[in-house]
């Protein structure tokens, strides 16, 4: 896993684990030939952009699941372990991202919706936790993953453009299912068309602004998630590429001005899209 150079170091961290498929005809970096079309795992970062667009970052999916998993696990054994007396630290812990997720949706959602709440809940806390992961040095998970034979391996989903729009399409999906549902085809084209002009000579104008108004919210929620988290990441593997005394003098505070970000970055996303369900549920 070692690199000659800063920028292979860097490449070599920012690189997913991916398994595509390979066309036939195409010579490896090891200077062998894919006789027919094969799926495999890329060896090298050219080998992972020349998969195309069906290639899957398994390090991506992988570490989202296992977060999604956490967060059910921990949540069920809170909920197993509760009591009236006085509770645990983990029963402590959700109440309280409980009711401060219960506190975001009671302000900023209009509308009546058993799964509001719970699915902003959702999305919270696993979006934190997959922001957490960053918190664990850099090179350690990308050390285990090349003992295990593996040349790349990101550990944070959220530094991974494909983690973030999965998140924010599915919020995307959501607002347009709510839209329709609630003011009906009829009633959704026509807030289209006489917004924010209500005169019928302007509804071309009005339509070209509030499609990409709606376009722009899945985009801007997975951008907004994805730069900040990236950032930080580059960040950290600049300092891993220092001294080892100036590693422990920067990093320590960068890591705890990280875990403030971490949550940030979960509470914006968490909001915003409450925000936009909010809005696809009034029915002017």
């Amino acid at each position: 896993m070692a690199a000659d150079t800063p920028v292979e170091y860097i490449r070599h961290h920012l690189t997913n684990l991916t398994y595509g498929k390979l066309p036939a005809g195409y010579e490896r970096a090891d200077g062998t030939v894919v006789e027919e079309a094969t799926w495999t795992m890329a060896r090298t970062a050219q080998e992972a952009g020349d998969m195309g667009f069906m290639a899957v970052h398994v390090d991506t999916m992988g570490w989202s699941i296992a977060m999604g998993v956490l967060f059910l696990g921990l949540f069920r054994l809170a909920a197993k372990k509760a009591t009236s007396g006085q509770p645990g630290g983990l029963q402590n812990m959700v109440e309280m991202t409980f009711e401060f997720v219960q506190g975001i949706v009671r302000d900023v959602f209009h509308g009546k919706n058993p799964l509001i709440a719970p699915l902003a809940l959702t999305m919270f806390v696993w979006i934190f936790l997959m922001n957490s992961l960053k918190l664990i040095p850099v090179d350690y998970i990308p050390t285990v993953a090349h003992a295990m034979g593996l040349e790349y391996f990101k550990i944070v989903p959220t530094t991974d453009p494909n983690g973030t729009f999965g998140i924010s399409i599915g919020v995307f999906l959501l607002i347009l299912f709510y839209s329709f549902k609630v003011k009906g085809a009829g009633g959704f084209l026509k807030e289209l068309s006489f917004t924010p002009f209500n005169h019928w000579a302007l509804v071309p104008f009005n339509l070209i602004l509030e499609i990409l108004q709606l376009i722009v919210k899945p985009v801007s929620l997975a951008l907004r998630l994805f730069g900040n988290m990236y950032a930080g990441e580059v960040v950290f593997i600049l300092i891993a590429l220092l001294p080892l005394w100036a590693q422990w003098t920067l990093n320590v505070p960068w890591a705890i001005f990280h875990i403030l970000v971490v949550t940030l970055q979960a509470f914006i996303f968490t909001t915003l899209a409450v925000v936009y369900l909010s809005a696809a549920h009034e029915d002017h």
